[in-house]
């Protein structure tokens, strides 16, 4: 199923209502260990501002893109840039009733990806601008409205799917907020349905191991599952299980009155660590869970990724894009 989107390229309209306020970021040094990701000297840089709500960022083609999901906008930057321009309109809403793309990914092929909440999917931007729709539906039934995603090296798309991108006064149509996994088959085949509020989501350097950040108020976490070599097997698709789901970082504790924010989205380095939105910022976590520092941002902070060689990660943090040069690369722009 394909349907027409429009391309466009310009300067980046006033989107506040309000005076965007100033920033006041740092860089919160927990561990020793930080040291070695972050350099000492390591700084925030503000590239853009002014958005709505910004979300969903990927390295592609020379630039960041990241989507602005209630303007129904997908922005990019690059370096040289003195604002963000506008790449896609409508992203994720195609007749401008709803809201934008939220997570945003890359495949193998150099396509944009995209979680679609106002179609309620997961769709692919082609080259002459209209979308193919990769997944849809679950036994039948229209999805919530897929947050995040991430692709692993056989091109399967993992994907979460909380309520958020529902209009007031939609109902949904599936009794739980899935994570998924699909293949070249279309078929949507259902991971984990026991998590309340699932939205960001990474895989491990070895993709052996699922990451999912829980955005729930009351219980605001990063997990961890095993993808276990028993696969279920779709018109050629391997999908493997999701097991031994565990709470590798609780991340409720954070919460206060001046770390806004719950665990969004999140990146994976090359060593393993866990880069994730949470109170405050990004928190960056090891993989056995040690909270070894935050970016702090001082805003409710949506999602980041690597890029420019994966030696940066930029952030999205609701009216700001930000970056920050690492020590560490990023795991791929897929993921």
């Amino acid at each position: 199923m394909k349907a027409l989107s429009l391309l466009l390229v310009a300067a980046l309209p006033a989107l506040a209502a309000e005076p965007v306020p100033p920033f006041d970021g740092s860089i919160e040094r927990l561990d020793p260990a930080l040291d070695a990701l972050l350099a000492k000297e390591a700084k925030i840089e503000v590239l853009a501002t002014g958005f709505n709500w910004s979300e969903g960022p990927v390295w592609r083609d020379g630039r960041i893109v990241f989507s602005d999901v209630p303007e129904n906008t997908v922005f990019g930057w690059k370096e040289g840039d003195t604002a963000a321009s506008v790449v896609l309109k409508p992203s994720g809403s195609l007749r401008n009733d709803g809201q934008g793309s939220n997570g945003l990914a890359v495949d193998a092929a150099g396509n944009l990806i995209l979680c679609q909440h106002g179609e309620r999917r997961i769709a692919r931007l082609e080259k002459d601008g209209s979308f193919t729709s990769l997944a849809d539906r679950y036994d039948g039934k229209r999805f919530n409205s897929p947050n995040d995603l991430v692709i692993d090296k056989k091109g399967v798309i993992y994907f979460t799917d909380p309520p958020y991108g529902l209009k007031d006064k939609t109902k949904a149509e599936l009794p739980f907020h899935g994570v998924y996994a699909v293949g070249k088959s279309g078929k949507a085949v259902l991971l984990i349905e026991d998590v309340k509020f699932p939205n960001g989501i990474a895989l491990s350097p070895d993709q052996n191991t699922l990451y999912l950040a829980v955005s729930d108020p009351e219980s605001t976490r990063i997990m961890a599952y095993d993808l276990t070599e028993t696969a279920m097997v779709d018109n050629g698709d391997v999908i493997r299980k999701a097991k031994n789901g565990r709470v590798l970082f609780d991340a409720q504790p954070l919460k206060s009155p001046t770390r806004k924010g719950l665990c969004d989205g999140m990146k994976v380095d090359t060593q393993g660590n866990i880069w994730t939105t949470g109170p405050g910022g990004v928190l960056i976590i090891t993989k056995e869970g040690k909270h070894l520092g935050s970016i702090l941002t001082g805003q409710a902070t949506g999602n980041c990724a690597f890029g420019d060689d994966g030696s940066t990660i930029y952030i999205t943090a609701d009216m700001f894009l930000l970056r920050v040069k690492t020590l560490v690369k990023g795991t791929g722009s897929g993921q």
